[in-house]
């Protein structure tokens, strides 16, 4: 039943997205909060469809968190969920992706659009250089600017690779960061179109004030982020505790 849940899903979820892109393209042209709209609109109904054909619900916890404002957003990363689902909570939010993506049809175009943080990574150190650059232009719009701290998904278990981009922007800006832990990956692994059901959490953790140095704020957001991320898994464990040998695999595979 789950493989059969999860593949409706999955075609779903793309013929959503495309739908959404093709008829929101005149969104595009009226600006850039016309076209995050949209954005939040494919967030939310891709949560509606995952409830309803996976029985795959998406808690928020922590909201009274969040700072008014601008603000740097450190997240944990362990499955697509969390990209479109992070949408709902910012009014005005921004992510730091690669050029190569702004140049995909339908896509590509709706990043334009949305002016989110397209830098060159072939540019090596630079790149850190010209993301620094472009969010001292864009905070003082009040806008939210997403960065995942290891970079790219993590399996739940694995040991934590958290990168120096975030370590650099928070110095670099000045800004507030904002760390959030979730469980998502126990749900919506990654490199896998299995959905399991249950409760996905996201939650909001205390805000890093600016000011630290930049060791002291790395093992700060680090510590916040996996200590919670911890509780979290450990909590959905509890409630099923089949979801436990999916996390044994992972390890397994890693150590391996």
């Amino acid at each position: 039943m789950i493989l059969a849940r999860s593949l409706l899903f999955n075609i779903a979820f793309y013929i959503n997205l495309i739908g959404l892109m093709i008829l929101g393209l005149p969104m595009t042209l009226m600006g850039r909060h016309a076209a995050l709209d949209m954005a939040r609109r494919w967030g939310a109904s891709s949560l509606w469809l995952l409830d309803k054909i996976c029985n795959l619900k998406v808690e928020f916890r922590g909201r009274e968190n969040i700072p008014k404002g601008a603000l740097i957003i450190a997240p944990k990363h362990q499955s697509i969920l969390e990209t479109f689902a992070l949408t709902l909570a910012f009014e005005d939010f921004t992510y730091i992706v690669k050029q190569e993506l702004t140049w995909i049809p339908l896509f590509g175009w709706y990043l334009s659009a949305t002016q989110q943080l397209a830098i060159n990574r072939s540019k090596g150190g630079s790149s850190l250089g010209q993301a620094a650059a472009l969010a001292r232009k864009i905070l003082p719009e009040g806008r939210q600017i997403f960065i995942f701290p290891e970079g790219t998904r993590r399996a739940v278990g694995a040991a934590p690779s958290y990168k120096f981009g975030v370590t650099y922007l928070y110095a670099e800006t000045g800004a507030v960061c904002l760390p959030v832990a979730l469980n998502a990956g126990l749900f919506w692994p990654r490199r896998s179109f299995i959905r399991r059901p249950g409760t996905i959490v996201i939650e909001f953790l205390e805000p890093i004030a600016p000011g630290l140095d930049k060791p002291t704020f790395a093992s700060l957001l680090q510590q916040r982020i996996e200590s919670a991320t911890d509780r979290l898994v450990a909590e959905a464990l509890a409630l099923d505790p089949s979801l436990a040998a999916n996390v044994a695999v992972i390890a397994d595979q890693k150590n391996g």
